[in-house]
């Protein structure tokens, strides 16, 4: 959306990474992972040819007043992931300056000033791919992931302290990563088994549709935490543990039935009734129908449901954690308990990065679907 020839968003968030930039600081020195350390500012890091790496944001400034095309988007989106890119090679090279005179004991964390920065840059590279087609969506996705594990590989971050973090329990992190996966996966798989027929019974049994949805919806109204807590003592009565995978998949896939069973119902509510009976008038019969004509209408809004749920499942089995079923939550609350922002962070950033790439992914089937 254009207002008198700017670009609201890219101004707003261009104006956001140069406040940023200029009062916040972009990491913090700290002697131990437990202290918050004092604030080393965006200035101090682009010393010399550093500089270099924010070149691209550059090509943002004059895009705020270009008219809106999908060759500029390409531009802009190009310029965003590479100043992303650039504040994270920085961050990283000044951290191994740092290193370079600080006893093995001291952190270097990143900043507010690097968050916000970086956040700005990826939320102006989302904002445009909005406006290139699925291919070159596909392909930004893809670029944008092969960046991030190529300077993860190249060890230019190794002297930050989330990658100390990981350094130190990267078998942990990796057994957490997969348990969390395991979490979702289930959860998912056994939401789809009672979802979809609850969303079609809802459809047609119309009595039944009342009944169905308010015992989903009462189930979305309890705490996850007080959700996850109500299942213990049952569960352990029933010799099935009162901690661990049993609670946690069991509370995570009844907050996954109800966006599932409502968009299948709402999916074939769709369906358009002349469609219908065209179908009919083919001599199809209902189940024919209901396999050839209904379902593939109404999966692109079954498919939306589906991106919905799997976006809150992965960050509601974080909570899990707390009845002991593992996963990146396990990391996080550790983190939490022991005052370590870092250590929070390698728990909490996978989470993000999985529910935004199971998000993209659905989001790009969906039109293809439709």
């Amino acid at each position: 959306m254009r207002w008198h020839g700017v670009d609201p968003v890219l101004l707003l968030l261009v104006a956001a990474g140069l406040c940023g930039a200029i009062f916040l600081p972009f990491l913090a020195q700290a002697p131990n992972r437990l202290i918050s350390g004092s604030p080393i500012p965006f200035g101090t890091a682009l010393s010399g040819w550093h500089l270099v790496l924010l070149m691209p944001a550059a090509i943002l400034i004059p895009g705020i007043l270009a008219a809106r095309s999908a060759s500029l988007a390409a531009v802009l989106a190009v310029a965003a992931l590479g100043m992303a890119a650039g504040l994270l090679i920085l961050a990283g090279l000044e951290a191994d300056t740092q290193a370079s005179h600080a006893p093995p004991s001291a952190r270097t964390s990143l900043g507010s000033g690097f968050w916000v920065m970086l956040v700005a840059a990826l939320l102006i590279f989302a904002d445009k791919l909005r406006d290139l087609a699925n291919l070159w969506r596909a392909v930004f996705a893809i670029a944008a992931l092969v960046l991030l594990t190529l300077l993860l590989w190249s060890g230019v971050l190794n002297q930050l302290s989330i990658m100390r973090e990981y350094a130190g329990r990267h078998e942990v992190f990796s057994a957490a990563v997969a348990r969390h996966f395991l979490l979702v996966g289930i959860a998912i798989a056994g939401a789809l088994l009672v979802g979809v027929p609850l969303g079609a019974a809802a459809y047609f049994f119309p009595p039944s549709r009342g009944k169905i949805f308010a015992f989903l919806n009462l189930v979305q109204t309890i705490p996850s935490i007080a959700l996850f807590s109500l299942l213990i003592p049952p569960l352990a009565a029933l010799g099935l543990g009162g901690v661990g995978l049993a609670p946690a998949i069991i509370a995570l896939t009844l907050y996954a039935l109800l966006p599932i069973a409502r968009n299948t119902a709402s999916g074939l509510d769709a369906v358009p009734t002349d469609v219908m009976e065209a179908a009919r008038g083919m001599g199809m019969t209902s189940p024919q129908i209901l396999l050839h004509v209904q379902t593939p209408l109404a999966f692109p809004v079954f498919l939306s449901g589906l991106r919905i749920t799997v976006v809150q499942t992965i960050g509601l089995a974080v909570i899990a954690a707390l009845v002991g079923a593992g996963g990146l939550g396990a990391i996080m609350f550790e983190g939490l308990f022991a005052n370590a922002l870092d250590l929070m962070l390698l728990g909490i950033i996978p989470v993000v990065l999985m529910a935004v790439a199971a998000d993209t992914i659905l989001r790009l089937l969906a039109p293809q679907a439709a």
